[in-house]
């Protein structure tokens, strides 16, 4: 069955970076969108960013923009995604979901994808 397992979330100053991973298995990982949303206590789960299974096409939420990366190692079937200069706004679960041969749209919309991991925390704190 399909797996996807975050990883790399955890508890870092105001400015701070992490490298969030997600790891696949039980698909053809190639063929598969990846995409990364969080949910914040209290808040709907947003859209932060998408790759496409090509690797030809990114998304990013405005507010993401500029200090997220999103990146894609099919020989590892991991994707992994940058956060620099993080802002205690940025503090949420964040989940990566995969969805075979999805356009990577700029609206992010989480309804097209079937398939889940469970969450990494970040917490963004002085």
């Amino acid at each position: 069955q399909v797996q996807l397992v975050e990883s790399g979330g955890g508890l870092v100053q105001p400015g701070g970076a992490l490298r969030l991973s997600c790891a696949a298995s039980g698909l053809v990982f190639n063929y598969y969108t990846i995409g990364w949303f969080r949910q914040a206590p209290g808040k709907e789960r947003e859209g932060v960013s998408c790759v496409t299974s090509s690797g030809s096409s990114t998304h990013y939420a405005d507010s993401v923009k500029g200090r997220f990366t999103i990146s894609r190692d099919d020989a590892k079937n991991t994707v992994y995604l940058q956060i620099n200069s993080l802002k205690p706004e940025d503090t949420a679960v964040y989940y990566c979901a995969a969805a075979w041969r999805l356009p990577c749209y700029s609206d992010l919309n989480k309804n097209p994808y079937p398939y889940w991991g469970q969450g990494t925390q970040v917490t963004v704190s002085s």
